[in-house]
């Protein structure tokens, strides 16, 4: 896992020459525009998010970018139907690129205002920063790296971003309604005191093609969900969301962790553990654990319990949202949210509480860059990665971990992949 930087992964983003942009880019999008989307990493989640900007804003995709070719004619299909119907342009088979200096051609577009990184967690330090370095607004999926260096990396990015452009990164979680209206509940005191919390994520596997035709370095790029240093593991990869939401509704991120885990029940060719079980201690000693799972086929339930000394609040992904004791209060939610199935929850597809999360957090997007009152949430999501790194580390080593040791390490995790020989 050190450092040992390879050439071929430079190569993929290289920020040697890009063209200088019109300065109402830097700025926003001219009046009376759309603001034009580029997205780079063709995947489910970036597809998924991408069809979504297109309905519920007025952003224009008008380029994608991807190591494969593959993967981006199959996105462009599916944007394209979703642009359709919201009666949009299409976006130009010639405006597909592919391959390593995918990123450095779509940066090179005068005709891309910002840019959407759904690459995997690993590569998400350095492709940030070339997008920063370009001037280019960023909506960049979570989490923002796999290690603390990268962490730190994306905040002195985002420090150069600021004042200049938007940069957003992918935590809908606290834009959806019923949490946002829960949360503020809490902070005027509806349950009183804050003593402790639970928060879990049990997840079934995240089925991927055996690929058997696939050198093992090209399945490992290919399935990064199953794999540790790609994916930053469970916890950080998925279970960051519910991490997210216990430092929003405790103001803080931890000061401290402990955990267990481990991979049994897996049965993918990856080393992501197959579950966690981890306690966060927060400011006042308030203690928030955490549980998941990614395994097997136990189905799907996420859901976070705070309590306090006046009541409690309950968050879940489908229903309900509420609040009880003397102040009790709940969002309606009908009673008729439906199941969430494996296939729609890989890509966030969730029903019921975060209906409009992913929709709000979209529409806030673009409206910071065409109001030109930039978003820069660059410090938070590397405090919410860096929580789940936290959490992560004390689970790996079996040991506690504070928040100050954390930020002491400097260990940077290499995937020593060869990129170009899997083009």
């Amino acid at each position: 896992m050190q450092n040992q930087t390879t050439v071929s992964r430079r190569a993929f983003v290289s920020a040697g020459a890009f063209a200088i942009i019109r300065p109402e880019l830097v700025r926003g999008s001219q009046r009376n525009s759309a603001v034009r989307m580029a997205l780079f990493g063709c995947g489910g989640r970036g597809t998924g998010v991408a069809s979504s900007f297109s309905t519920v804003t007025a952003a224009q995709y008008v380029a994608l970018g991807d190591l494969f070719q593959e993967q981006t004619e199959r996105s462009q299909s599916l944007i394209n139907t979703a642009a359709s119907k919201a009666g949009k342009a299409p976006i130009n088979s010639g405006m597909l690129f592919h391959g390593l200096n995918s990123l450095e051609r779509l940066l090179a577009l005068k005709e891309v205002d910002a840019i959407h990184i759904a690459t995997p967690p690993y590569f998400h330090p350095e492709h940030l920063e070339a997008c920063v370095a370009a001037g280019r607004h960023v909506y960049m999926e979570k989490p923002v790296a796999v290690d603390v260096p990268g962490a730190k990396r994306v905040m002195r990015a985002g420090e150069r971003a600021k004042g200049k452009t938007t940069l957003a990164v992918g935590f809908q979680l606290r834009h959806a309604t019923p949490y946002v209206q829960l949360v503020e509940r809490v902070r005027q005191g509806a349950i009183g005191e804050m003593v402790c919390g639970l928060a879990h994520y049990y997840a079934s596997a995240l089925p991927q093609p055996d690929r058997p035709g696939a050198g093992p370095a090209l399945r490992r790029l290919r399935n990064w969900l199953h794999d540790r240093i790609l994916s930053g593991d469970i916890l950080v990869e998925q279970n960051i969301h519910l991490i997210d939401v216990n430092n929003w509704i405790a103001g803080s991120h931890p000061v401290s962790a402990q955990g267990t885990g481990g991979r049994a029940g897996r049965q993918d060719q990856g080393d992501c553990w197959g579950h966690y079980n981890v306690n966060y201690t927060y400011p006042g000693n308030v203690h928030i654990t955490l549980t998941s799972t990614q395994f097997g086929e136990g189905g799907w339930d996420v859901a976070m319990r705070y309590f306090g000394t006046l009541g409690a609040a309950e968050m879940h992904y489908d229903a309900p949202v509420r609040i009880t004791g003397p102040r009790k209060w709940e969002f309606p939610l009908g009673s008729t949210v439906p199941a969430t199935e494996t296939a729609a929850a890989v890509v966030g597809a969730f029903k019921g509480a975060l209906d409009d999360a992913d929709a709000m957090k979209q529409k806030r997007f673009i409206e910071s860059i065409v109001s030109g009152r930039f978003i820069n949430e660059a410090e938070q999501g590397a405090e919410s990665t860096l929580s789940a790194i936290l959490g992560r580390q004390a689970a790996y080593t079996g040991r506690i971990w504070t928040w100050q040791e954390l930020l002491k390490l400097e260990e940077r995790w290499d995937a020593r992949l060869n990129l170009a020989s899997l083009v």
